[in-house]
C-alpha cells in the first residue's frame, strides 16, 4: 500500500518527459520464480543513481512472461519506493493481449504512476483504425494518467512519421513514443513530431538523437550497463555534446566487439540487456531469463567487463 505520507506523483507531459530512464530487470531464480528481494534492492540502486525516471515491464523487463499476481506485486513495490523518494516512474502495462493490457492499467491507476507504457495489439495485425480504437480505450481507462507508446524495431507494426502524427492528433493523452531511430532522413521526417511528443531513441544512440534535436531521451540499455554512468553521459550531452558523441563512438565499438556477436548467435534483447547489467556489476540481477528463453552464460561476463572498462571507463565508478 502507498502511504498517505508518500510524495504526490509527478504526472508527465510531452514537454517534461525527457532524459535517461532506467528499466527494471527481473532477477530470476533457478526455479523460475522472481526474486522480489533482489528486485527491491535493484530499484533502490536505480533511485540512488538519480536517473530521470524508472520504468517497469519493458521488453527487458519480460512483461510478456509474468503472471498477473507477479505484475501487481512488482508494480506495488516500484510505486511505493518511487513515491517515497519522489522518483518519476512509468508502469509498463504492455501485454500481447489487449484485454490484459487494459486490465493492467485499470488495476494500476491507484498506484499513481507518472505515465503508462503500452504496446499496440500484437498477435493479429491491426488496421490504423483498430490501433486508434485500442489507444483511445486505454487512455480512457488510464483516468488522466498519460500514455507512452512502446514501438521498438521488434514490434509487429513499426510505425512511421505520418502514422505517429495521426496518433498524436487523435489521442491527446499520448505524450511519448519509444522508437528505434533511423538515418538522417528518418530524423528529418520525425522532426515535425518532436515538437508535439517526446521521442525516445535507443540508449546507445542517444547522443545522435540529441544532435539532430529530435530525441527527448532514452529508455536506456546504457542504464542497464551502468545507471550512474549513463546518467553522467546524459548530463554531458547537455553541456558538451561533442564529447558525448565521442563517448558514443566508443559505446558502438564496445557493442560491435562484445554485444553484436551475441545478438548474431540469436540471443534476444532481454538477454543482451541482462548481460549488460551483469557486465556493469552494479546489482546482482543475474543473466537468467524465464523459460523458454535462453540466457547468456555468466562465464562471459568478466571478459566483457574488462573490455567495457577499456572502452568506457567513465561508465564505471572508481
Amino acid at each position: 500500500m502507498i502511504s498517505k505520507s508518500s510524495k504526490p506523483a509527478r504526472v508527465l507531459t510531452a514537454d517534461t518527459l525527457k532524459g535517461n530512464w532506467g528499466t527494471i530487470l527481473l532477477p530470476v531464480l533457478e526455479d523460475e520464480r522472481i526474486d522480489f528481494g533482489r528486485l527491491a534492492d535493484e530499484i533502490d540502486l536505480l533511485i540512488a543513481a538519480q536517473l530521470n525516471g524508472i520504468y517497469s515491464n519493458g521488453t527487458a523487463g519480460e512483461f510478456y512472461n509474468q503472471t498477473e499476481q507477479e505484475f501487481d506485486l512488482l508494480q506495488g513495490i516500484l510505486a511505493e519506493k518511487c513515491h517515497q523518494s519522489g522518483m518519476p516512474f512509468q508502469v509498463g502495462a504492455s501485454h500481447p493481449s489487449p484485454l490484459i493490457s487494459l486490465e493492467r492499467i485499470r488495476r494500476s491507476v491507484s498506484l499513481r504512476p507518472s505515465a503508462f507504457q503500452v504496446i499496440l495489439p500484437e498477435w493479429v495485425p491491426s488496421t490504423m483504425s483498430e490501433k486508434l480504437h485500442f489507444l483511445c480505450r486505454v487512455a480512457e481507462a488510464a483516468a488522466g494518467i498519460p500514455l507512452v507508446l512502446y514501438n521498438p524495431p521488434h514490434a509487429r507494426d513499426v510505425l512511421g512519421p505520418q502514422e505517429y502524427r495521426l496518433l498524436i492528433r487523435e489521442v491527446p493523452r499520448l505524450i511519448g513514443i519509444k522508437v528505434g531511430g533511423g538515418d538522417r532522413q528518418w530524423y528529418r521526417d520525425m522532426g515535425a513530431c518532436s515538437t508535439e511528443i517526446a521521442i525516445f531513441v535507443p540508449g546507445h544512440l542517444l547522443a545522435t538523437g540529441i544532435q539532430y534535436k529530435v530525441a527527448s531521451g532514452a529508455y536506456s540499455n546504457m542504464a542497464c550497463l551502468s545507471p550512474r554512468g549513463s546518467q553522467r553521459w546524459w548530463q554531458q550531452m547537455q553541456t558538451d555534446l561533442s564529447a558525448a558523441l565521442s563517448v558514443q563512438e566508443r559505446i558502438l565499438a564496445f557493442f560491435e566487439e562484445c554485444i553484436s556477436p551475441l545478438k548474431e548467435k540469436g540471443y534476444s534483447n532481454p538477454a543482451l540487456d541482462k548481460f549488460l547489467a551483469a557486465v556493469g556489476g552494479w546489482c546482482p540481477i543475474g543473466t537468467r531469463l524465464r523459460w523458454p528463453y535462453k540466457w547468456i552464460s555468466e562465464d562471459l561476463v568478466l571478459p566483457a567487463r574488462a573490455r567495457a572498462r577499456k572502452y568506457l571507463p567513465e561508465f564505471f565508478d572508481p
